[in-house]
């Protein structure tokens, strides 16, 4: 049986790969491996997922440890699957790999001669060449990926213009012919392969799932609570999500699995990873095919899959509307749990002057606050209130009117700070904040109130005096 080794693999990388599921036999591995090895130039055809490429990919940086310089170029939303691949190759070779999400880490990095690989979208590659921290003519390989779906064809002539004629160029495609002028402009005479797993009749009805490539596991997850098969196969190019997957899945039920070859028979398989025309096929006749769809693939998944069904996962605003939903059962807990008697004491004046439902929204928004707290301006505390003690009530016609008119229209008063108007039969009640009661009580003694001048004071309660047994109580 052939190793990685007989194709010009040197052993971390030949044991890398087999941690990611490869096989010496597998026809990719054995077309693209060592022609990547030798530094031959290598146009392959495959779906647009970063881990087809990993066999040419070990093969380059195979070639990489004896020295020298790589540039990976890709679509911004692939960098992180990239450079995830990236450092599973290169566990223990000592070869350094940047992400370059920006310019700056990159730029420092390249200046000190600190990295080997640099993975980067087009325009951060050119942005790095103007500023005289890449140069081009001292690559030992250039790896294109997928090229067609960039869509700046002066980036790509600005950084190929300078790249030596020996420099190594890998490209992946999954639409061979829309690259055709690149190849024959920069990779003449390259090594293809795969063009033909691309070839094959659509399959279909196949079901799709938009999603972008940072959240492929944890849309998984939501995907499997949402369709809840009675079996389920997962499939993938390979097993580097295998860990997370299993983390995130219930792996251990024994109605789910989790392959990379043909899909053994299920109610549902989702397909992590894009398929071949070929392999689609295969999923198709073993269950109900999912596919998950990030961006910059649709052209691609629309050529192999017709028709196509889209399947919406939970949105934000059903998130939203779940945790409103456990929010109110928090606060029914709560009321169910007892009369939160201090909560009560503190809030009753509030809900004397405003309207408790605007109160409520108001605590919640408290409640449910995270941000950090910001410096504000000292509210003063809300007062307690007293009470008024007038000397009208019923039996002389008075009403709550007749109190607000006078203390609104004669003596200036807040409307928002009177209170309950309590109307008894030969007087009445009236809540004032503490601090204006004094003074509202003394404008008030004297004023006319349904043809009676009215006596006016803070009313302290009933007073008691001491008492012996059966006496009666104080009166006001």
């Amino acid at each position: 049986m052939p190793s990685f080794q007989d194709l010009h693999l040197k052993p971390p990388f030949a044991a890398a790969l087999e941690r990611l599921g490869w096989n010496p036999e597998d026809a990719a591995a054995r077309e693209s491996a060592p022609t990547a090895a030798r530094g031959h130039n290598l146009v392959a055809s495959t779906p647009p997922v970063p881990a087809y490429a990993a066999p040419a990919l070990a093969g380059l940086l195979s070639r990489l440890s004896d020295g020298g310089r790589a540039l990976l170029l890709a679509p911004p939303g692939q960098l992180d699957e990239w450079g995830g691949l990236a450092h599973a190759l290169v566990q223990d070779t000592g070869i350094r790999v940047q992400v370059a999400h920006g310019t700056a880490r990159a730029m420092r990095r390249l200046k000190a001669n600190a990295v080997d690989l640099v993975i980067a979208a087009p325009e951060t590659a050119l942005t790095l060449l103007t500023r005289s921290a890449l140069s081009m003519d001292a690559l030992t390989a250039l790896f294109l990926a997928w090229p067609e779906s960039w869509g700046e064809e002066d980036s790509i002539t600005a950084l190929m213009q300078d790249l030596p004629k020996e420099t190594q160029r890998v490209i992946y495609t999954s639409a061979p012919d829309r690259v055709e002028a690149l190849v024959e402009r920069y990779a003449r005479k390259a090594l293809t392969s795969g063009a033909a797993a691309l070839e094959g009749a659509a399959t279909g009805p196949v079901r799709t799932v938009g999603v972008s490539w940072a959240r492929r596991v944890s849309a998984l997850a939501e995907l499997v609570e949402l369709l809840d098969p009675a079996s389920l196969v997962i499939w993938t190019a390979d097993t580097s999500h295998h860990p997370a997957i299993a983390q995130a899945v219930a792996l251990a039920e024994p109605e789910l699995s989790l392959v990379t070859g043909d899909a053994p028979k299920a109610e549902t398989i989702v397909a992590f990873d894009l398929p071949t025309a070929a392999r689609l096929q295969q999923l198709a006749q073993s269950g109900e095919v999912v596919l998950l769809v990030p961006p910059g693939t649709e052209s691609y998944t629309a050529r192999i899959a017709t028709p196509r069904r889209p399947l919406a996962l939970p949105g934000i605003a059903d998130t939203v509307s779940a945790a409103a939903a456990a929010q109110r059962g928090a606060i029914v807990r709560a009321l169910e749990a007892g009369t939160p008697d201090r909560a009560l004491l503190i809030l009753a004046p509030l809900f004397e002057r405003h309207d408790p439902v605007a109160v409520a929204a108001a605590l919640f928004d408290l409640w449910t606050s995270s941000g950090p707290a910001e410096p504000v301006a000292r509210v003063p505390d809300i007062p307690a209130t007293a009470k008024l003690f007038v000397g009208v009530g019923k039996k002389d016609g008075a009403t709550a009117n007749d109190f607000v008119a006078v203390l609104t229209k004669d003596l200036r008063v807040d409307r928002g700070k009177i209170g309950r108007i309590e109307l008894r039969e030969a007087y009445s009640l009236i809540e004032i904040p503490a601090q204006d009661a004094e003074k509202v009580a003394l404008a008030l003694n004297g004023v006319t109130i349904r043809r009676r001048k009215v006596t006016a004071r803070v009313d302290r309660g009933p007073t008691r005096s001491p008492r012996r047994e059966g006496s009666p109580a104080g009166r006001r």
